[in-house]
């Protein structure tokens, strides 16, 4: 047995704002991604994969039918044969390891389940994510359901707000192009549930949360229409003062060695960096609109380029 490839994703724009309702923006990231396997692999990593979805099994049996409801017993009779999901995405960096796995998990064992060559309106998207919010929780405590629905339907979400999202095209890549979005290997594995936890606390004093609605969400938005628009003067201009407003505001989300670096870029313009996922390690995202610039700039590391502009 092996299942489909499911695929890791990037939000773009959105982390944490999505919480508090702002815009947001996933893209699949094709360079990683997962699948279930039932090939007799007897690797220490497939016997421990192994063993977490035993434990994983037991957690989507307790879920409301109403919900969801899996064929338990063949789920679990996949366990016992073996099975494991086989997969490239690193964890803790942010690019959506777990929700691959609830994505390829849903796929195969769901009953009733709404699959992607259906017409996907609106109420079967905010099903979905109510669906994969409910899954993954397991792994982080709190979950919006944003990655497994990225990872499942591989295709660009827009979120509008909780309960209004929609598939969306993006502007075309220009293969010539210098601008880049790239992500840039902090070398640290992050943990979401203590940095969400973090965040839910800081949101108790009143000032950090008209930050968050005066600065980081009216930012995000703009972001977000900017790139849907292809109006990429203004997207730096908002992804700088995104950048900024992180800096000053997210610092513990922000590895300590790499807050030199983000101050770097804002004052240089060679690249704006911002979280990537829930931070404290993990991948960070950056924008530059000149990617030979940023990487001169940033030798010492190690960029990937998700897309050109």
């Amino acid at each position: 047995m092996k299942g489909p490839l499911f695929y890791s994703k990037i939000l773009l724009f959105g982390e944490y704002g999505i919480i508090k309702d702002s815009k947001g923006l996933s893209i699949p990231y094709n360079f990683y991604n997962g699948a279930l396997k039932n090939d007799g692999n007897s690797s220490d990593i497939a016997i421990e994969s192994n063993r977490n979805l035993k434990k994983y099994a037991d957690y989507l049996s307790t879920i409301n039918s109403n919900i969801v409801s899996f064929d338990i017993l063949k789920l679990q009779d996949d366990i016992s044969k073996g099975m494991y999901f086989d997969s490239s995405i690193p964890q803790g960096y942010g690019v959506g390891s777990s929700g691959a796995l609830v994505a390829a998990l849903y796929d195969q064992y769901a009953n009733n389940k709404i699959t992607v060559l259906e017409n996907l309106t609106r109420e079967k998207l905010l099903k979905l994510k109510t669906v994969f919010g409910e899954m993954e929780s397991f792994f982080h405590g709190k979950s919006s359901g944003l990655d497994p629905l990225n990872s499942y339907l591989s295709i660009p979400i827009l979120i509008n707000s909780k309960d209004n999202i929609q598939a969306t095209g993006i502007p075309a890549q220009s293969a010539t192009g210098k601008g880049a979005v790239f992500l840039l290997d902090s070398g640290i594995i992050g943990e979401t549930a203590p940095m969400v936890s973090l965040f839910m606390e800081n949101m108790k004093a009143s000032g950090f949360r008209n930050m968050l609605k005066n600065q980081f969400i009216k930012h995000t938005d703009a972001c977000v229409d900017d790139f849907l628009k292809g109006d990429i003067k203004s997207l730096f201009s908002n992804t700088k003062q995104l950048s900024k407003v992180v800096l000053n505001h997210f610092k513990p989300m922000i590895p300590k060695q790499f807050h030199a670096l983000w101050q770097k870029g804002l004052e240089t313009n060679d690249y704006y960096l911002k979280l990537c996922g829930s931070g404290g390690g993990g991948y960070i995202l950056g924008f530059t609109e000149d990617i030979d610039k940023a990487q001169n700039s940033l030798k010492d590391y190690k960029l990937e380029v998700v897309y050109n502009f």
